[in-house]
Protein backbone atom coordinates (compact mmCIF):
# COMPACT_ATOMS: atom_id res chain seq x y z
CA UNK A 1 0.00 0.00 0.00
CA UNK A 2 1.23 3.64 -1.21
CA UNK A 3 1.82 5.93 1.34
CA UNK A 4 -1.22 6.86 3.54
CA UNK A 5 -3.86 9.61 3.51
CA UNK A 6 -5.84 10.41 7.15
CA UNK A 7 -9.31 11.22 6.52
CA UNK A 8 -10.36 12.82 9.29
CA UNK A 9 -13.97 13.57 8.54
CA UNK A 10 -17.24 12.07 6.63
CA UNK A 11 -20.56 13.20 6.67
CA UNK A 12 -24.11 12.85 4.23
CA UNK A 13 -26.63 14.80 3.93
CA UNK A 14 -30.14 14.28 1.79
CA UNK A 15 -32.66 16.88 0.81
CA UNK A 16 -36.05 17.33 2.75
CA UNK A 17 -38.87 16.19 0.40
CA UNK A 18 -39.43 11.74 1.18
CA UNK A 19 -40.36 9.71 -1.65
CA UNK A 20 -41.99 7.34 -0.83
CA UNK A 21 -41.69 3.94 -2.45
CA UNK A 22 -45.31 2.91 -2.62
CA UNK A 23 -46.70 6.22 -3.47
CA UNK A 24 -44.19 6.74 -6.34
CA UNK A 25 -45.33 3.25 -7.73
CA UNK A 26 -48.88 4.24 -7.64
CA UNK A 27 -47.89 7.74 -9.16
CA UNK A 28 -45.85 6.21 -12.16
CA UNK A 29 -48.73 4.07 -13.39
CA UNK A 30 -50.64 7.10 -13.90
CA UNK A 31 -47.43 9.17 -15.54
CA UNK A 32 -46.57 5.89 -17.41
CA UNK A 33 -50.24 4.43 -18.43
CA UNK A 34 -49.46 3.21 -22.14
CA UNK A 35 -45.78 2.41 -21.05
CA UNK A 36 -47.66 -0.02 -18.30
CA UNK A 37 -50.21 -0.92 -20.77
CA UNK A 38 -47.43 -2.60 -22.88
CA UNK A 39 -45.11 -3.77 -20.65
CA UNK A 40 -47.00 -4.89 -17.39
CA UNK A 41 -43.93 -6.36 -15.68
CA UNK A 42 -42.47 -3.02 -15.31
CA UNK A 43 -44.92 -2.70 -11.95
CA UNK A 44 -42.42 -5.13 -10.67
CA UNK A 45 -39.14 -3.05 -10.77
CA UNK A 46 -40.58 -0.56 -8.00
CA UNK A 47 -41.37 -4.11 -5.75
CA UNK A 48 -38.49 -5.91 -6.10
CA UNK A 49 -36.28 -2.41 -5.73
CA UNK A 50 -35.49 -2.78 -2.31
CA UNK A 51 -36.09 0.30 -1.98
CA UNK A 52 -38.60 1.90 0.74
CA UNK A 53 -37.49 5.70 0.01
CA UNK A 54 -36.19 8.14 -1.35
CA UNK A 55 -34.86 11.83 -1.09
CA UNK A 56 -35.88 14.95 -3.68
CA UNK A 57 -34.78 18.56 -3.96
CA UNK A 58 -38.02 19.37 -5.20
CA UNK A 59 -41.63 18.07 -3.99
CA UNK A 60 -43.05 15.26 -6.07
CA UNK A 61 -46.04 17.36 -7.90
CA UNK A 62 -42.87 19.45 -9.16
CA UNK A 63 -42.39 16.51 -11.64
CA UNK A 64 -45.45 16.99 -13.07
CA UNK A 65 -45.37 20.29 -15.10
CA UNK A 66 -43.08 20.69 -18.36
CA UNK A 67 -39.67 20.75 -17.76
CA UNK A 68 -36.96 22.18 -19.39
CA UNK A 69 -32.95 22.95 -19.23
CA UNK A 70 -33.53 26.67 -17.87
CA UNK A 71 -36.06 25.09 -15.08
CA UNK A 72 -33.82 22.02 -14.40
CA UNK A 73 -30.61 23.69 -14.31
CA UNK A 74 -32.11 26.55 -11.87
CA UNK A 75 -33.59 23.48 -9.18
CA UNK A 76 -29.81 21.78 -9.91
CA UNK A 77 -28.00 24.74 -8.72
CA UNK A 78 -30.13 25.76 -5.81
CA UNK A 79 -31.01 22.36 -4.70
CA UNK A 80 -26.63 21.36 -4.85
CA UNK A 81 -25.95 24.01 -3.32
CA UNK A 82 -27.61 23.28 -0.53
CA UNK A 83 -26.88 20.17 0.29
CA UNK A 84 -22.94 21.04 -0.76
CA UNK A 85 -23.41 23.57 2.58
CA UNK A 86 -24.83 21.11 4.90
CA UNK A 87 -22.74 18.05 3.70
CA UNK A 88 -19.15 19.93 4.16
CA UNK A 89 -20.42 21.70 7.40
CA UNK A 90 -20.58 18.47 8.75
CA UNK A 91 -17.82 16.98 7.99
CA UNK A 92 -15.51 19.73 8.65
CA UNK A 93 -16.86 20.05 12.25
CA UNK A 94 -16.15 16.20 12.94
CA UNK A 95 -12.71 16.74 11.75
CA UNK A 96 -12.47 19.93 13.91
CA UNK A 97 -11.51 22.03 11.20
CA UNK A 98 -12.97 25.36 9.92
CA UNK A 99 -14.19 26.29 6.28
CA UNK A 100 -10.87 28.54 6.41
CA UNK A 101 -8.87 25.49 7.04
CA UNK A 102 -9.70 24.15 3.20
CA UNK A 103 -6.66 24.64 1.23
CA UNK A 104 -8.23 22.19 -1.52
CA UNK A 105 -11.40 21.93 -2.40
CA UNK A 106 -12.54 18.90 -5.05
CA UNK A 107 -16.45 19.03 -6.22
CA UNK A 108 -17.80 15.77 -7.82
CA UNK A 109 -21.45 15.82 -9.75
CA UNK A 110 -22.76 15.05 -12.89
CA UNK A 111 -26.26 15.02 -12.50
CA UNK A 112 -26.25 18.88 -13.52
CA UNK A 113 -24.12 21.62 -15.34
CA UNK A 114 -23.13 24.68 -13.05
CA UNK A 115 -20.67 27.95 -14.67
CA UNK A 116 -19.10 28.79 -12.30
CA UNK A 117 -18.95 26.11 -10.44
CA UNK A 118 -20.54 24.72 -6.87
CA UNK A 119 -17.83 25.20 -4.94
CA UNK A 120 -17.39 29.19 -5.91
CA UNK A 121 -20.88 29.62 -5.72
CA UNK A 122 -20.99 28.36 -1.80
CA UNK A 123 -17.27 29.14 -0.95
CA UNK A 124 -17.98 32.58 0.29
CA UNK A 125 -20.95 31.44 2.04
CA UNK A 126 -19.24 27.84 3.71
CA UNK A 127 -16.12 30.63 4.49
CA UNK A 128 -13.39 28.49 2.56
CA UNK A 129 -10.43 31.37 1.62
CA UNK A 130 -10.15 33.19 -1.39
CA UNK A 131 -6.71 31.60 -2.45
CA UNK A 132 -8.22 27.84 -2.42
CA UNK A 133 -7.70 25.79 -5.14
CA UNK A 134 -11.26 24.24 -6.56
CA UNK A 135 -10.98 21.39 -8.37
CA UNK A 136 -14.86 20.43 -10.18
CA UNK A 137 -15.17 17.01 -11.84
CA UNK A 138 -17.83 16.29 -14.16
CA UNK A 139 -18.97 13.02 -15.44
CA UNK A 140 -17.92 9.78 -13.20
CA UNK A 141 -21.56 8.75 -12.75
CA UNK A 142 -22.07 6.19 -10.28
CA UNK A 143 -18.73 6.16 -9.58
CA UNK A 144 -17.60 9.38 -8.85
CA UNK A 145 -17.49 8.84 -4.91
CA UNK A 146 -14.57 6.36 -5.07
CA UNK A 147 -12.82 8.26 -7.77
CA UNK A 148 -13.65 11.41 -6.11
CA UNK A 149 -11.95 10.21 -2.79
CA UNK A 150 -9.20 8.72 -4.47
CA UNK A 151 -8.68 12.23 -6.41
CA UNK A 152 -8.83 13.91 -3.34
CA UNK A 153 -6.26 11.59 -1.34
CA UNK A 154 -3.81 12.19 -4.44
CA UNK A 155 -3.91 15.80 -4.15
CA UNK A 156 -3.68 15.60 -0.23
CA UNK A 157 -0.78 13.24 -1.09
CA UNK A 158 0.93 15.11 -3.57
CA UNK A 159 1.17 18.50 -1.11
CA UNK A 160 2.01 17.62 2.60
CA UNK A 161 0.03 19.84 5.58
CA UNK A 162 -2.43 20.68 3.00
CA UNK A 163 -6.34 20.05 3.90
CA UNK A 164 -8.67 18.41 1.07
CA UNK A 165 -12.33 18.74 1.26
CA UNK A 166 -14.42 16.62 -1.14
CA UNK A 167 -17.80 17.20 -1.68
CA UNK A 168 -19.74 14.50 -3.80
CA UNK A 169 -22.91 16.31 -4.43
CA UNK A 170 -26.07 14.61 -7.35
CA UNK A 171 -29.59 15.17 -8.00
CA UNK A 172 -30.54 12.22 -9.80
CA UNK A 173 -34.50 12.89 -9.54
CA UNK A 174 -33.83 15.63 -11.51
CA UNK A 175 -33.45 13.72 -14.63
CA UNK A 176 -36.80 12.38 -14.45
CA UNK A 177 -38.43 12.28 -17.93
CA UNK A 178 -41.91 11.78 -18.58
CA UNK A 179 -41.96 12.67 -22.12
CA UNK A 180 -39.67 9.84 -23.22
CA UNK A 181 -41.75 6.73 -21.50
CA UNK A 182 -39.04 4.52 -22.17
CA UNK A 183 -38.47 1.21 -20.46
CA UNK A 184 -35.00 2.98 -18.76
CA UNK A 185 -36.97 5.93 -17.82
CA UNK A 186 -39.13 3.70 -15.40
CA UNK A 187 -36.51 1.56 -14.10
CA UNK A 188 -34.25 5.17 -13.48
CA UNK A 189 -37.75 6.79 -11.77
CA UNK A 190 -37.63 3.46 -9.40
CA UNK A 191 -34.23 3.44 -8.32
CA UNK A 192 -32.85 7.00 -8.21
CA UNK A 193 -32.83 9.54 -5.20
CA UNK A 194 -30.96 12.72 -4.70
CA UNK A 195 -27.85 12.98 -1.77
CA UNK A 196 -24.69 14.52 -0.60
CA UNK A 197 -21.64 13.28 0.61
CA UNK A 198 -18.49 15.38 2.11
CA UNK A 199 -15.17 13.89 3.52
CA UNK A 200 -11.44 15.74 4.90
CA UNK A 201 -8.39 14.62 4.12
CA UNK A 202 -4.78 15.54 4.94
CA UNK A 203 -1.20 13.19 4.21
CA UNK A 204 0.27 11.48 6.75
CA UNK A 205 -0.93 9.50 10.07
CA UNK A 206 -3.12 11.87 11.51
CA UNK A 207 -3.97 10.63 15.20
CA UNK A 208 -8.23 11.19 15.02
CA UNK A 209 -8.62 9.62 11.64
CA UNK A 210 -11.03 7.42 11.00
CA UNK A 211 -9.65 5.98 7.85
CA UNK A 212 -6.47 5.43 6.24
CA UNK A 213 -5.99 6.14 2.60
CA UNK A 214 -3.85 4.08 0.06
CA UNK A 215 -3.81 2.37 -3.23
CA UNK A 216 -6.23 3.52 -5.93
CA UNK A 217 -6.93 1.81 -9.18
CA UNK A 218 -9.41 2.33 -12.33
CA UNK A 219 -10.32 -0.51 -15.01
CA UNK A 220 -12.20 0.88 -17.89
CA UNK A 221 -14.10 -1.47 -20.17
CA UNK A 222 -13.41 -1.09 -24.51
CA UNK A 223 -16.96 -1.08 -26.11
CA UNK A 224 -19.14 -0.32 -23.45
CA UNK A 225 -20.14 3.07 -23.80
CA UNK A 226 -23.85 2.30 -24.14
CA UNK A 227 -24.35 0.49 -20.60
CA UNK A 228 -24.89 3.52 -18.77
CA UNK A 229 -24.58 7.70 -19.41
CA UNK A 230 -26.84 10.36 -20.20
CA UNK A 231 -28.10 11.09 -23.93
CA UNK A 232 -28.81 14.86 -24.04
CA UNK A 233 -32.10 16.62 -25.80
CA UNK A 234 -33.44 20.26 -25.67
CA UNK A 235 -35.34 18.90 -22.18
CA UNK A 236 -32.78 17.58 -20.35
CA UNK A 237 -31.06 14.71 -19.33
CA UNK A 238 -31.84 11.40 -20.58
CA UNK A 239 -31.06 7.81 -18.50
CA UNK A 240 -29.07 5.35 -20.84
CA UNK A 241 -29.21 1.95 -18.72
CA UNK A 242 -28.45 -1.22 -20.04
CA UNK A 243 -30.93 -4.04 -19.05
CA UNK A 244 -27.54 -6.30 -19.33
CA UNK A 245 -25.66 -4.33 -16.90
CA UNK A 246 -26.51 -7.10 -13.43
CA UNK A 247 -25.48 -9.56 -16.24
CA UNK A 248 -21.93 -7.57 -16.93
CA UNK A 249 -21.25 -7.04 -13.50
CA UNK A 250 -21.78 -10.73 -12.70
CA UNK A 251 -19.05 -11.62 -15.59
CA UNK A 252 -16.45 -8.81 -15.51
CA UNK A 253 -16.09 -7.39 -12.54
CA UNK A 254 -14.19 -10.32 -10.40
CA UNK A 255 -10.83 -9.95 -12.40
CA UNK A 256 -10.14 -6.34 -12.13
CA UNK A 257 -10.97 -6.07 -8.57
CA UNK A 258 -8.54 -9.25 -7.61
CA UNK A 259 -5.93 -6.94 -9.51
CA UNK A 260 -6.54 -4.53 -7.64
CA UNK A 261 -6.55 -6.14 -4.68
CA UNK A 262 -3.42 -8.08 -5.03
CA UNK A 263 -1.53 -4.26 -6.52
CA UNK A 264 -2.74 -2.90 -3.65
CA UNK A 265 -1.59 -5.95 -0.90
CA UNK A 266 -4.97 -5.56 1.05
CA UNK A 267 -5.69 -8.49 3.17
CA UNK A 268 -7.56 -11.08 1.12
CA UNK A 269 -10.12 -11.24 3.71
CA UNK A 270 -10.88 -6.82 3.48
CA UNK A 271 -14.08 -6.02 3.84
CA UNK A 272 -15.88 -4.85 0.46
CA UNK A 273 -17.87 -1.60 0.50
CA UNK A 274 -19.98 -1.26 -2.40
CA UNK A 275 -21.87 0.91 -4.35
CA UNK A 276 -25.40 -0.54 -3.95
CA UNK A 277 -26.74 0.23 -7.76
CA UNK A 278 -29.36 -1.83 -7.53
CA UNK A 279 -30.90 -5.12 -5.70
CA UNK A 280 -30.18 -7.16 -9.08
CA UNK A 281 -26.46 -5.48 -9.08
CA UNK A 282 -25.46 -5.76 -5.53
CA UNK A 283 -26.92 -10.14 -6.18
CA UNK A 284 -24.67 -9.99 -9.27
CA UNK A 285 -21.91 -8.43 -7.13
CA UNK A 286 -22.15 -11.27 -4.46
CA UNK A 287 -22.28 -13.73 -7.08
CA UNK A 288 -19.52 -12.66 -8.80
CA UNK A 289 -17.22 -12.56 -5.61
CA UNK A 290 -17.93 -15.43 -4.28
CA UNK A 291 -19.88 -14.11 -1.47
CA UNK A 292 -22.68 -15.36 0.32
CA UNK A 293 -26.18 -13.95 -0.60
CA UNK A 294 -26.93 -11.14 1.64
CA UNK A 295 -23.36 -10.23 2.64
CA UNK A 296 -23.43 -7.00 1.32
CA UNK A 297 -25.78 -5.86 4.28
CA UNK A 298 -24.88 -2.51 4.77
CA UNK A 299 -25.24 -1.50 0.99
CA UNK A 300 -28.53 -2.72 0.69
CA UNK A 301 -29.51 -0.89 4.00
CA UNK A 302 -28.60 2.38 2.75
CA UNK A 303 -30.06 1.12 -1.14
CA UNK A 304 -33.44 0.82 1.49
CA UNK A 305 -33.52 3.98 3.34
CA UNK A 306 -31.98 6.18 0.26
CA UNK A 307 -32.04 4.38 -3.06
CA UNK A 308 -29.12 4.80 -5.73
CA UNK A 309 -28.23 8.57 -5.37
CA UNK A 310 -25.47 7.41 -7.61
CA UNK A 311 -21.57 9.04 -6.69
CA UNK A 312 -22.53 9.64 -3.36
CA UNK A 313 -24.56 6.61 -2.24
CA UNK A 314 -21.00 4.31 -1.56
CA UNK A 315 -19.69 7.41 0.94
CA UNK A 316 -23.22 6.37 2.73
CA UNK A 317 -22.16 3.04 3.03
CA UNK A 318 -19.20 3.28 4.23
CA UNK A 319 -20.29 6.10 6.67
CA UNK A 320 -22.37 3.42 8.17
CA UNK A 321 -19.75 0.73 8.70
CA UNK A 322 -17.58 3.28 10.55
CA UNK A 323 -20.49 3.94 12.64
CA UNK A 324 -21.58 0.08 13.20
CA UNK A 325 -17.91 -0.71 14.58
CA UNK A 326 -16.31 -2.37 11.62
CA UNK A 327 -12.41 -1.92 11.64
CA UNK A 328 -9.57 -2.56 9.39
CA UNK A 329 -8.69 -3.12 5.33
CA UNK A 330 -11.21 -2.45 3.09
CA UNK A 331 -11.81 -1.99 -0.55
CA UNK A 332 -14.23 0.37 -2.21
CA UNK A 333 -15.78 -0.24 -5.42
CA UNK A 334 -17.95 1.61 -7.73
CA UNK A 335 -19.07 1.61 -10.58
CA UNK A 336 -19.90 4.11 -13.51
CA UNK A 337 -20.39 5.24 -16.99
CA UNK A 338 -17.51 4.45 -19.71
CA UNK A 339 -18.05 1.23 -18.22
CA UNK A 340 -15.60 1.46 -15.54
CA UNK A 341 -14.82 0.56 -11.90
CA UNK A 342 -13.07 2.64 -9.68
CA UNK A 343 -11.30 0.60 -6.31
CA UNK A 344 -9.63 2.23 -3.59
CA UNK A 345 -7.99 0.93 -0.41
CA UNK A 346 -8.44 2.11 2.71
CA UNK A 347 -7.91 0.77 6.14
CA UNK A 348 -11.01 2.01 8.97
CA UNK A 349 -9.01 2.86 12.29
CA UNK A 350 -11.57 3.39 14.92
CA UNK A 351 -12.65 0.11 16.48
CA UNK A 352 -16.10 1.58 17.98
CA UNK A 353 -18.27 4.45 17.84
CA UNK A 354 -15.36 6.14 19.43
CA UNK A 355 -12.95 9.10 18.29
CA UNK A 356 -9.13 8.44 19.40
CA UNK A 357 -9.31 10.79 22.41
CA UNK A 358 -12.16 8.81 23.53
CA UNK A 359 -15.18 10.90 23.26
CA UNK A 360 -18.62 9.12 21.89
CA UNK A 361 -18.88 9.93 18.43
CA UNK A 362 -21.70 10.65 16.52
CA UNK A 363 -23.96 8.28 14.63
CA UNK A 364 -24.76 9.17 10.77
CA UNK A 365 -26.53 12.60 10.72
CA UNK A 366 -28.78 12.37 7.59
CA UNK A 367 -29.48 16.24 7.07
CA UNK A 368 -32.37 17.23 5.19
Amino acid sequence: MTASVSLLGLATAVPPFVLEQGDIAGRTHVLFGPLFARFPQLADVFANAGIARRYSVRPVDWFYRPLDWGERAKAYVEGASELFLKAAREALARSRLSPADVDIVVTVSSTGIATPSLEARVGQVLGLRPDVVRVPVFGLGCAGGVAGLALASRLARAEPGKTVLLVVVELCTLAFRRDRAAKADVIATALFGDGAAAAVLRAGAERAAIARIGSAGEHLWPNTLDIMGWSVDPVGFGVLLSRALPRFVEQRIAAPLQRFIDGAELDPAARLVCHPGGAKVLAALESALRLAPGTLADERAVLKDFGNMSAPTVLFVLERAHASGQAGPCALSALGPGFTASFLALDLTMPGPHSHDGRLRPEPQYAA
